[in-house]
């Protein structure tokens, strides 16, 4: 559980709309970060977190007080983002492709020097490259539990799978991108 969760809760049931601020402040560069190594495309993550924050306020609306008093918001947004991502990766696949190239526009930091903003680039776009190789269900496994940190059990609960398959995930995952990296 995050040390934020328990916040989170009592706002809510305190008052929606300011609890879902609460909510929102408290995760929303969690849920993005996650959205952006899953598509691996600034655009694609800002609509998959405006889309997950959505789809939590329409959720939450309708939850009665128990519910939300038993909720752990961190599992439970990561949840709702994962079954976003998979339906749009699955419409995606549906789709022929596009013969227009589609490039994320870069955001630059004011404060961030030159040569951090080229680490940075040159690191992100490595890192979402080799993420991307990786098939979905090891992808989202390393990203949980390396981007998100969430422990092996949240994680389960998010895939809803078990844990020794999230384990098995996590592992074939980060070997298969210590493979594709040249890392041994």
């Amino acid at each position: 559980m995050s040390d934020n969760d328990e916040p989170v809760r009592k706002a809510l049931l305190e008052d929606l709309d300011t609890g879902f601020g609460e909510l929102y402040g408290a995760y929303r560069g969690l849920v993005f970060s996650t959205a952006l190594r899953l598509s691996g495309r600034w655009a694609d993550a800002e609509d998959l977190t405006a889309e997950a924050f959505l789809r939590a306020f329409k959720a939450l609306a309708g939850y009665d007080p128990d519910r939300i008093a038993t909720l752990q918001p961190r599992a439970w947004l990561m949840t709702i983002l994962m079954n976003i991502w998979r339906n749009c990766a699955r419409a995606k696949s549906r789709r022929p492709p596009t013969d227009l190239v589609d490039e994320p526009v870069e955001t630059v930091d004011p404060r961030e020097g030159v040569e951090d903003t080229a680490a940075r680039h040159e690191t992100g776009d490595e890192l979402a490259e080799l993420l991307g190789q990786l098939p979905e269900e090891q992808r989202a496994a390393v990203v949980l539990r390396h981007v998100v940190d969430l422990p092996v059990s949240e994680i389960a609960t998010v895939l809803k799978i078990p844990q020794g398959t999230v384990k098995s995930h996590v592992s074939r995952g980060l070997h298969r991108l210590r493979t594709l990296g040249g890392v041994r």
